[in-house]
């Protein structure tokens, strides 16, 4: 795996955790384990927990995943998505033009920017193995309300590229909100690139290319 390909399929991970909230979660095609209750999981276990199912069903039905990327956008939606704090992180991502966005407009944008990544990088995803990803032991305060679990992802030469997941506590348990690769934040780095061009073209425009450039893929 290559450099770009480890952390476009982190990115992805993270992403659709953020963004799956817009989109139809729909029964995931094959029965991945069933969770434990989030409510009762620590901030580590939050982590393992999602990442174990997912990475796991993918390596059961790897061929079936990679000829089907609706089955693989379920999965995403219905394993990742209860373990994300969808609207704190996605409010982040667009900083001040969420407050003036419309409900709508929050949704569509959320929506449109999941099936972007997916489609993106969703071949990246489907080569993503378990023995790839390890957590590392969780050192955080068990009393505090914002937690830091530390990961990596080993790239096919053997480097390890660090991978640290920010969750928050909420009213109904731990939720992942950002994913920080060798330093960069995912919020922060999406933030940036959104920022400029909502500034430039207003929201509605960049919503409306999204959805343009998703449909027109799909009609591929």
């Amino acid at each position: 795996m290559t450099k770009s390909a480890s952390f476009a399929t982190t990115i992805l991970i993270a992403a659709a955790w953020i963004a799956a909230g817009g989109a139809a979660a729909a029964p995931a095609p094959a029965a991945a384990p069933a969770a434990a209750p989030a409510s009762s999981l620590g901030p580590e276990q939050i982590v393992q927990d999602s990442a174990k199912r997912m990475l796991n069903e993918l390596d059961a039905h790897r061929a079936m995943y990679e000829k089907d990327p609706a089955k693989l956008d379920a999965l995403v939606a219905n394993v990742l998505l209860p373990n994300f704090d969808t609207e704190y992180a996605a409010r982040l991502v667009l900083g001040p033009a969420w407050r003036k966005a419309t409900p709508d407009e929050r949704k569509r944008f959320v929506d449109a920017f999941y099936h972007s990544l997916l489609h993106s990088y969703g071949d990246a995803l489907v080569t993503f193995t378990a023995d790839r990803f390890q957590i590392l032991p969780y050192r955080g305060d068990p009393d505090a309300q914002y937690a830091t679990v530390r990961t990596f992802v080993k790239r096919s030469n053997g480097e390890k590229v660090p991978v640290n997941f920010s969750l928050h506590k909420t009213p109904t348990g731990w939720k992942a909100w950002d994913v920080v690769i060798e330093g960069i934040s995912y919020v922060k780095s999406f933030r940036t690139d959104f920022g400029s061009e909502v500034e430039q073209k207003g929201l509605e425009e960049v919503i409306t290319r999204l959805e343009h450039q998703n449909a027109s893929r799909k009609a591929k």
